[in-house]
């Protein structure tokens, strides 16, 4: 029972970092959830040795990275046919606003409350297609290089930079057409 109760802690120390990593990858919480669950399942697993670990942090976080890249992975080869079908030329769909509870606004973004920046940028991070947003999560938040990120998705460096480079664009699009740039 005592160590139930220790994981219990530790997983309530972790619990955010874990979801929000499997989030900004997947741009979807029900999936993000799916992939907590097995995160902790993983940690669960190897509690013995994680619950002295000062990097039992860091550990968490590559294994949700990875499971999540696993998981879209999958998830890629599933729809591919779907995607293959679109063509890369076709002109992205606008987007509606505003964003569940968030004002758009039409000043800069001084005014935009942190809560509310933070929140649009995490919906503008889930309007990218995934493979402008998977990279550009694993650079700015995982602090992944395009080197290692081009490794973890099988993919070209410069594939990977452009998709890093496009999808800076389309956010910065999409955030001052909600007024926060």
């Amino acid at each position: 029972m005592e160590n139930q109760a220790e994981f219990a802690t530790f997983m309530h120390a972790y619990q955010d970092m874990v979801f929000s990593t499997a989030a900004r990858l997947t741009g979807d919480d029900a999936q993000a959830q799916d992939i907590a669950q097995e995160v902790f399942l993983k940690a669960y697993e190897n509690f013995p040795s994680l619950r002295t670990s000062p990097t039992a942090g860091g550990w968490l976080k590559t294994v949700a990275t990875n499971l999540t890249l696993n998981h879209l992975s999958r998830y890629r080869r599933r729809w591919r046919l779907f995607s293959e079908m679109r063509r890369e030329d076709e002109e992205e769909p606008d987007i509606d606003f505003p964003v569940a509870g968030i004002p758009v606004a039409d000043t800069i973004v001084a005014d935009i409350e942190a809560g509310q920046r933070h929140e649009l940028v995490e919906w503008a991070l889930r309007a990218l297609p995934e493979h402008q947003r998977v990279p550009l999560v694993l650079y700015h938040f995982e602090e992944m290089s395009y080197e290692q990120i081009a490794e973890q998705l099988r993919v070209s460096l410069p594939k990977i930079k452009t998709d890093i480079q496009r999808g800076r664009a389309a956010m910065a699009k999409l955030l001052k057409k909600a007024g926060a740039l």
